[in-house]
């Protein structure tokens, strides 16, 4: 899993400082959100009062009218309204006037002129009521104190909302252990973790976290890494294994050597591919960006419009009802749902692949992942556990098992190759003593050539064989048999003759079956990409129900095949874990690499699934699909509230119907949009990662070989 470390990252604060710092950002901001609704709903309460109160009661006006005096209770409520629109609705003013002499109005913009507007227009009536037409000299002071406060209600819920959408991110800081027991001149001390280096022995206790990356020197404990993998059950840990900062020790007790600290850590890197992820902008984010650009100048054209209308046509005070309407359409448009619409799923979208072990290293992926018609599996390592074993070996008369074995074994020892290290394994389990081979050379796809004391070896595949001009017929039932059961047959050539036939066998991952049967409930085709003989793949592909395969296929042409797939316009998921998987990762629509797997292919893809369970294909696929459905919801909600609510405000219901909104009313339902919004994103917080399965069996399609 450390191998998943291939991302740039940012610097790990100590002891969650930066989380600490997150959240006390957080609180700061909602704690002057909330003050200032208090302030501005106390402020408020009186208006209401004086204005609406005074009007739905008969008895109410005369009692203050005649005990206050209509002037002072209109000065009164001019001080109470100057309060709120100076004091709690500053910020509108300090941000929308700026951004409208910018010539990029938004919706403070907005709210800042409806407001300003009924404060104005009030103050006038007020104090030089004169100026205005006969009969028009109404005051509006409640309306711009109620949608102040209104608008930093919502915002206030907006505050508290977006606080949780992050919430996968801060659970990721909260990882970071706080200091380390490390072994100082022979005494065990606890440090800070920012002075833990590289090289240091750390001490692991039962039930500790994990503070840094490193490697087990000694000890036995099973460690929970569910935190970072996704995976339930806990991993065991030995001298030799790779360890997690941000995991957490079982029952057992360990020492490990400290290998990557600070920004270099996994947990780091995770951090920053998800924040990365979450700042991103899909393509559906286009189409928003250019209509959020045109709203507001469209939003404030069309107040104007409204206002001249009721001037022109409007019943009598036509001026009054001019003015109320158009700072009803000022303050019901809502910018601000559409903008929220996309960054807000994405980020609770991200930050439950993050919990789920599902880091979206490209937020396009996020988008592009639910059109994939093909899934495309490398066998080695995705399907497989990755671990051959060696299963057969039979020679033809004249040389025994245990010197074909080592000389095999001598050549093999130089190659990286899983394949290699079973038959190196099968060797020195049978203490043979390998010799030192010189020449070595390997050429992918064929297999391996060296000469070991003075004697020419060959190993590879039948390819290798018929290219040197050598008989398998002694062999060909054999292999036919091997290949049946999903083992994969090599052979070895000593001095230019046939020596043995090898077979190796790589398990099928526990997992495999189910997570194949989960891509056929999701509609998927599943296409086996593999380098191994046909024979042998037609028998794995059988065994899982895997719909094609494309078989003998050498390194260098795997990402060939996505491309044939993708042929008219077909989109094609990729999913590998070596360093030959790459070029192909990189040419499907989306690649996806086993988080287990080699660095260049965790660089090469666009998302990273950091357990080795297939499963995670399709939970990133379903978390894709409800991601976006979970956007178009969003951005229904936004638009179909601003077309249908914004002629309502500007009063065409009123011929008919006689219907007019108040700027108050607008206010509410302007609040309530954006909070509508985030609360929609936050339902995804409850994606389980469950995906529908069935046990579909289907007969794989025998691709011919690629040459």
């Amino acid at each position: 899993m450390g191998s998943a470390a291939g991302y740039a990252a940012e610097p790990i604060q100590a002891g969650g400082d930066t989380a600490d710092r997150e959240r006390q950002a957080r609180e700061v901001e909602q704690t002057g959100l909330r003050r200032a609704v208090i302030a501005a709903a106390i402020a408020t309460a009186p208006l209401l009062v004086f204005e609406m109160g005074m009007h739905l009661f008969e008895g109410l006006h005369h009692v203050l009218a005649g005990r206050i005096g209509e002037f002072n209770i209109k000065v009164i409520s001019f001080l109470l309204a100057s309060f709120v629109q100076f004091g709690p609705g500053l910020r509108f003013l300090r941000k929308g006037w700026p951004a409208l002499l910018r010539g990029a109005p938004d919706m403070n913009s907005l709210v800042m002129l409806g407001t300003s507007a009924a404060y104005l227009y009030s103050t006038v009536a007020t104090f030089a009521p004169d100026w205005l037409p006969d009969g028009t000299d109404y005051t509006y002071f409640e309306a711009g104190a109620v949608i102040v406060t209104l608008i930093l209600t919502g915002r206030w819920f907006e505050a508290r909302a977006k606080g949780q959408t992050s919430e996968a991110i801060r659970r990721l800081m909260s990882l970071q252990a706080k200091s380390a027991r490390v072994l100082r001149d022979g005494a065990e001390i606890d440090v800070a973790i920012e002075t833990v280096a590289p090289g240091d022995i750390v001490i692991m206790r039962p039930g500790e976290r994990i503070p840094v990356d490193g490697e087990v020197l000694e000890g036995l404990s099973y460690v929970d890494e569910a935190m970072i993998t996704g995976e339930p059950i806990p991993a065991r840990k030995e001298p030799g294994s790779a360890v997690t900062g941000g995991t957490v020790n079982g029952t057992g007790a360990f020492r490990f050597a400290a290998r990557k600290v600070g920004a270099d850590t996994l947990l780091a890197q995770i951090l920053r591919t998800v924040e990365a992820a979450q700042g991103s902008k899909l393509p559906i984010q286009a189409l928003v960006d250019k209509v959020t650009m045109w709203f507001v100048p469209a939003v404030i054209a069309l107040a104007l419009l409204t206002f001249a209308a009721w001037l022109v046509f409007g019943p009598s005070p036509a001026f009054a009802f001019a003015l109320v309407n158009a700072v009803a359409v000022l303050i019901i448009a809502c910018p601000c749902a559409m903008g929220l619409a996309t960054p807000t799923s994405i980020m609770v979208g991200t930050g439950k692949g993050a919990e789920l072990g599902i880091l979206f290293r490209q937020g396009e992926a996020l988008q592009s992942l639910k059109d994939a018609q093909i899934v495309a599996l490398d066998k080695t390592g995705t399907l497989t556990k990755g671990r051959p074993e060696l299963t057969d070996l039979s020679v033809v008369p004249g040389f025994t098992e245990d010197e074909v074995l080592r000389l095999v074994a001598s050549v093999e020892a130089r190659s990286e190759h899983p394949v290699a290290e079973a038959i190196v394994a099968a060797a020195r389990l049978r203490g043979l003593a390998l010799a030192e081979p010189a020449e070595f050379a390997a050429e992918p796809g064929f297999g391996v050539k060296a000469r070991v004391e003075g004697r020419a070896i060959e190993v590879g595949a039948d390819r290798l064989m018929r290219r040197l001009d050598l008989d398998l017929a002694a062999f060909a039932d054999q292999a036919g048999r091997l290949a049946a059961t999903g083992k994969t047959p090599l052979y070895a050539a000593i001095d230019g003759e046939l020596a043995a036939i090898i077979a190796v066998a790589d398990p099928i991952k526990e997992t495999t079956p189910a997570a194949i049967a989960a891509l056929h409930a999701l509609g998927l085709r599943v296409v086996m990409i593999t380098g191994d003989n046909k024979g042998t793949a037609d028998a794995i592909a059988a065994r899982l129900g895997i719909d094609e395969v494309v078989a003998e296929v050498l390194p260098t042409g795997k990402s060939d095949i996505v491309k044939t797939l993708q042929a008219g316009g077909v989109k094609v998921a990729f999913v590998g874990d070596g360093i030959n998987d790459a070029p192909a990762l990189a040419q499907a629509d989306v690649g996806l690499a086993i988080g287990t797997g080699t660095d260049i292919a965790i660089e090469s893809a666009d998302v990273v699934l950091m357990s080795g369970d297939l499963n995670g294909v399709a939970r990133a696929i379903a978390l894709s699909q409800a991601t976006i459905a979970n956007i178009r919801q969003n951005l229904a909600w936004a638009f179909g509230y601003n077309i249908v609510l914004i002629p309502v405000a500007a009063g065409a219901l009123y011929p008919a119907f006689g219907i007019l909104l108040s700027p108050m009313f607008a206010g509410l339902a302007m609040a309530l949009s954006s909070v509508s919004v985030l609360t929609n994103a936050l339902r995804l917080r409850r994606f389980g990662g469950s995906v529908p399965a069935a046990p579909v069996q289907r007969p794989a399609a025998k691709l011919a070989p690629a040459q």
